[in-house]
């Protein structure tokens, strides 16, 4: 079940909690409103033997009435068994009945506080392993295949936190092992018990450019040493992202637009791009740091992997550029490679 952060605002939705307090307290309605029953159908089948001194007759309201004040131990005396059959029912029926809904009353009550002490436990023990991890805003298709593409990568679930306020999204994300923010990510609240300052990267899989936007804006103010990648719909919107903080920005629409208008020319072209998106398998694009020995010219080596890149001072050198031709150590290449090789 949903545990909540100390103010008792942010839901926080843990890998393997229960989801449905509410019907296993409805269940538990249902046991004692059948016990309150039961002892009323007892006492009106017996009605003859029991005393009402205000009409000296038991209706079934009498019953229902007598059954509830008996098995909740009220027991104001009015209504009250004298013959010796009604006693008896009373001693071998009611008593029990009696009995057994003290239980079920005082079982829940300590079976709520012992849960609630768990989820305390549980809630303080995840917020102090959250650190350098992901949290991913949003967990449509795109934040499902983020979470994927991370996976796959080495981060392990225990590693990314999911702010959804979709009740339905939110169940698929803790069936997969993923711990859950129950809120919108554009709220300040919601990133912060997502653990943003502690976090080394964020993707923003929002379904709104403006969403996306304001979700960029707000963490890069809480953390200024994130990653944060975002996507957007439209092209026009990229440079806010930027502006926002954004360390790099995916347009949605406009890259399956490109995709589509290649494979009306181009059909193989795009069966690659789709090898590259595939993580772990086929083709693949890897990043790795240039070390001291590494440093000079860079090597032609066939059947290995082909450099496509640079990375050097923040800037992006690619291949063609006659700086990359030389690597520094420090450097990040970007590499093609492939998995069958």
């Amino acid at each position: 079940m949903a545990a909540s952060d100390r103010q008792g605002r942010i839901p926080v939705v843990l890998p393997g909690e229960e989801r449905g307090p509410l019907r296993k307290i409805l269940g538990r309605l249902a046991i004692a409103l059948t016990l309150i029953a039961f002892v009323a159908a007892v006492t009106y089948a017996g009605r003859g033997g029991y005393l009402d001194p205000e009409d000296g007759q038991i209706s079934l309201l009498d019953a229902f009435y007598y059954s509830t004040v008996s098995i909740t131990t009220t027991g104001y005396g009015d209504i009250r068994p004298v013959s010796d059959g009604a006693r008896l029912a009373t001693t071998i029926l009611v008593t029990p009945a009696r009995v057994l809904f003290l239980i079920l009353l005082v079982g829940t009550t300590l079976e709520i506080l012992a849960e609630r002490s768990r989820e305390a436990y549980r809630l303080a023990r995840w917020r102090r392993r959250l650190k350098d991890h992901t949290i991913v805003c949003g967990y449509g298709a795109k934040g499902r295949s983020a979470v994927r593409t991370l996976i796959s990568k080495g981060i392990g679930p225990d590693q990314i936190v999911v702010i959804e306020p979709d009740a339905e999204a939110r169940t698929r994300a803790t069936a997969d092992g993923l711990a859950v923010v129950a809120d919108s990510a554009a709220t300040q609240a919601a990133l912060l018990e997502a653990g943003i300052r502690e976090a080394s990267a964020l993707v923003v899989a929002a379904d709104r450019d403006d969403t996306a936007v304001l979700i960029a804006l707000t963490a890069r103010e809480l953390n200024a040493e994130a990653t944060i990648v975002a996507s957007v719909r439209e092209e026009e919107n990229v440079h806010l992202l930027h502006q926002s903080g954004a360390d790099a920005a995916i347009t949605s629409s406009g890259a399956a637009g490109r995709l589509l208008g290649l494979s009306t020319q181009t059909p193989q072209v795009t069966e690659v791009m789709e090898d590259l998106l595939t993580v772990g398998e086929g083709l693949d694009l890897a990043e790795r740091l240039v070390s001291e020995a590494e440093a000079g010219p860079v090597p032609r080596h066939a059947h290995q992997a082909i450099m496509v890149a640079i990375v050097r001072d923040g800037e992006v050198i690619r291949f063609d550029d006659d700086r990359a031709a030389e690597l520094r150590p420090g450097d990040r290449v970007l590499e093609l490679f492939s998995h069958r090789s």
